[in-house]
């Protein structure tokens, strides 16, 4: 059985269908996912909050994607801790530096990062973080908040990695694990199967990110939950284990990166 450590189950992309994406992701053999709040608007949280109260293979985060950090105002914060105190929101996120599409300014992306940090050690919650940038320092410069806010005591996922191995090894010593999404599978992973290869498996998740990053064959198209298990057989391929051994450990690992416990 697997798990789906970071998918958009709220998105405007499965108003049609949502229930039955959900139940192809559980009769394909996926155990439970968290589906993320954040991506669509700080509002848009509430989507995963419902979702997560309706059934309990589903669990929610909360929070503001970088590229909404500039949408955050004092509403939306007492929305925030209203939701973090709701009984199935398991973490904080995704939130993080988006140093690419530059969506909201630097130094906006910065302190929505850190006051997010800051909630989550506050609550005692995990969060998925989500880093991108074409100048190094957008890596350098979350690891730094992330250490400084976090001072130590807070955990969480570098969700759809695609760093490089020396990064991915100083998150691991702060308390961060690595999940990899469907880019792992893509014919030019520009390295990434290496980094994969490389990392000690007990610290890694898979996602899909979906409705986003489609794995290879299905590229171009919306990509759901169910196809998880693509991503993790690839990296049973890369780390030379059996696929049924990756999918035991990275459910286990998403288990405990979440602190859910296990299924009786």
């Amino acid at each position: 059985m697997w798990f789906d450590s970071h998918c958009h189950l709220g998105a405007d992309e499965f108003a049609e269908d949502r229930a039955e994406v959900a139940e192809r992701a559980f009769e394909g053999g996926v155990e439970g996912l968290i589906a993320i709040g954040s991506g669509y608007g700080v509002t848009q949280n509430a989507r995963a909050t419902a979702l997560a109260e309706k059934d309990a293979r589903v669990w929610a985060t909360v929070g503001v994607h970088p590229h909404e950090a500039e949408e955050l105002d004092d509403a939306g914060r007492a929305d925030l801790a209203r939701w973090l105190e709701h009984p199935r929101v398991v973490g904080v996120g995704e939130a993080g530096l988006d140093y690419h599409y530059m969506k909201s300014p630097r130094n906006v992306q910065r302190s929505v990062f850190a006051e997010q940090v800051a909630w989550a050690r506050e609550r005692d919650l995990p969060v998925s973080i989500h880093v991108r940038g074409d100048e190094p320092n957008a890596y350098d410069e979350l690891l730094d908040i992330w250490k400084a806010e976090g001072r130590g005591d807070t955990s969480g996922v570098l969700h759809c990695y695609t760093g490089d191995l020396a990064f991915a090894r100083r998150a691991l010593d702060t308390r961060l694990d690595v999940s990899f999404s469907g880019i792992l599978t893509f014919k030019k992973d520009r390295g990434l199967r290496e980094v994969a290869a490389a990392l000690p498996l007990d610290r890694l998740l898979v996602e899909t990110d979906a409705p986003l990053l489609a794995p290879e064959g299905f590229r171009g198209r919306r990509n759901e939950p169910v196809r998880v298990a693509l991503v993790g057989e690839v990296l049973a391929a890369v780390q030379d284990r059996p696929t049924e051994e990756v999918a035991a450990i990275t459910t286990r690992n998403a288990r405990a990166c979440f602190r859910l416990e296990e299924p009786v």
